[in-house]
């Protein structure tokens, strides 16, 4: 199938892959007072004297806002926030489809960080979580760390978090096949964008302690600040503790995990033989990764996981974030930490069960038991880390 000129049928022929449908009658005289005036006076009075009577009263408790500015979209860039919509309506499908999760899609046009803020803080009481999609690094940790403080629901970056989420859930049963520990492996990190930045963050919270992050510069070092930003300089000071320089294929010579978030074609089969044995090699690139499964492979790399769903381990995030919202949701949480999305990982992770392979260490993304697995321990997670308000 030719999947962009059948879908361009469809977009046509769908005109919207959403609607909203009504859960309260108004076919007659009562049933219009009920839902409507006179009656819904009532719910607002209540809702008045407290307000977290909306979750109650309103669908609020299930609802989501998709928050694009266009900057970032699929492999295509910064092409607007009209033209981002038929994403953010597919995610808002995904949502429906595997969390149960009632999503609305909003396009901002604005590139304004603060703009973006102030406009999404506003519009946050109609919502119980954000969901922030295609925003383009670094603007996207600014506005998501500035949305976290003003914002009294969950805020959430799929790109980075759900990103990060799945590559800890591979990584942790990767690890099982060939038998490491997070605390022993040395880790490489390609790519200090929106996912490649939460991953590193997510794996040092989970125990992983010898982190090189690479970019466009090359390898990462505390001390150096030429083609880097804040963020960067940042994540400098908690990774590569030897301080090494030099290139993505220096720092590849002898590490136990390389995990790719950049560009097509970057990594070699040389490149591979360089690393330790028993290598695990994840090329997250799309559609072409940093290096093909079997190029990986004549390398020596033990386990191999790419963003492609044509090869074994795909990297998905339909895997994590309708799970997590929806235990979020469901806790009425204030956040989502890394305790829940460490908990989301291993819940993943823990589905794979005896049926454990080098070519099965996540599971598929259409396996019905995944977004109740992983709601339930996010869930927990809220609970457990203070986060829950139910």
């Amino acid at each position: 199938m030719d999947y962009a000129k059948e879908s361009l049928r469809l977009h046509y022929e769908w005109k919207g892959k959403l609607e909203m449908t009504p859960r309260a009658a108004v076919d007659s005289k009562d049933a219009l007072s009920l839902a409507y005036t006179p009656g819904v006076a009532q719910p607002c009075l209540e809702i008045q004297k407290d307000i977290n009577k909306s979750y109650e009263l309103t669908r609020r408790w299930n609802t989501v806002a998709v928050i694009t500015d266009g900057t970032a979209v699929l492999g295509l860039g910064d092409i607007g926030p009209e033209a981002g919509m038929p994403v953010m309506e597919g995610k808002c499908v995904l949502f429906k489809a595997f969390g149960g999760v009632d999503a609305i899609p909003l396009c901002v046009r604005s590139k304004d960080v603060d703009e973006i803020v102030n406009t999404v803080a506003l519009l946050a009481g109609s919502f119980g979580g954000i969901n922030l999609e295609d925003i383009s690094a670094p603007r996207c940790f600014e506005i998501e760390r500035k949305l976290k403080e003003r914002c009294d629901i969950p805020v959430f970056h799929d790109d980075q978090h759900g990103t990060a989420v799945i590559a800890l859930a591979g990584l942790t049963n990767a690890l099982k096949v060939v038998g490491k520990r997070a605390e022993d492996v040395k880790v490489v990190i390609n790519g200090a964008g929106a996912a490649g930045m939460s991953v590193c963050r997510l794996l040092l919270s989970a125990g992983f302690a010898n982190i090189t992050l690479c970019d466009k510069p090359g390898i990462i070092c505390e001390g150096h600040t030429e083609g880097m930003n804040p963020y960067m300089v940042e994540m400098a000071a908690r990774t590569n503790r030897s301080h090494q320089t030099g290139t993505l294929a220096d720092a590849l010579v002898g590490t136990d995990i390389f995990l790719g978030f950049s560009a097509p074609n970057l990594v070699t089969t040389e490149m591979v033989k360089t690393m330790n044995r028993d290598a695990i090699v994840f090329g997250c690139a799309n559609p072409t990764p940093e290096i093909f499964p079997d190029d990986a492979k004549a390398g020596g790399a033990a386990v191999i996981s790419t963003g492609r769903s044509d090869y074994p381990n795909q990297i998905n995030n339909v895997l994590a974030f309708p799970g997590i919202f929806r235990g979020a949701l469901d806790a009425r949480a204030s956040d989502i930490n890394d305790a829940m999305k460490i908990a989301a990982a291993h819940a993943l992770a823990d589905l794979v069960g005896d049926d454990l392979s080098a070519d099965y260490i996540i599971p598929a993304a259409f396996d019905p038991r995944v977004a109740d697995a992983v709601a339930a321990a996010v869930k927990q997670a809220a609970y457990d880390s203070g986060v829950a308000r139910i």
